[in-house]
């Protein structure tokens, strides 16, 4: 296996991720810019926009022979972002594809950063992924 996810001992409280990611491997693949809304007049909600951007970033991994067990960090940007209150709905659109696209329990290494826009009003969360392969 090119990822292994750890904890170390000291590293924070209880989150959704991994804190650590190992890997070895000589080809990375970088995927960005994966967005979930649907049109403006039927954006979704957030959790419906985190599942499809997830499944968006699936469909890049695969396109590179990837699969989430190769990635070794995950960034989410999210507008509108309220605090933690909003965890939960995000989680509930992490928990809709998980099994579908082979998400482990708890995701690699991840930052969630709330931003004021994206590059369309509609839009909620955008993804990136960064993989690594044998």
């Amino acid at each position: 296996m090119a990822v292994q996810l750890l904890d170390p001992v000291g590293l924070g409280t209880e989150v959704p991720y991994r804190h650590v990611a190992v890997s070895r491997g000589t080809r990375q693949v970088h995927v960005a810019g994966q967005i979930g809304a649907g049109s403006p007049e039927a954006p979704g909600d957030l959790a419906d926009q985190v599942a499809e951007a997830l499944r968006n970033v699936g469909r890049g991994l695969a396109g590179a022979g990837a699969t989430f067990a190769d990635v070794v960090r995950l960034t989410f940007y999210v507008t509108e972002w309220e605090g933690s209150h909003q965890l939960p709905e995000f989680l509930a659109g992490v928990d809709r594809v998980r099994a579908e696209l082979g998400i482990a329990e708890s995701l690699p290494p991840a930052s969630l950063i709330g931003v004021q826009i994206l590059f369309e009003p509609h839009v909620r969360v955008e993804v990136e992924a960064t993989a690594v392969l044998d």
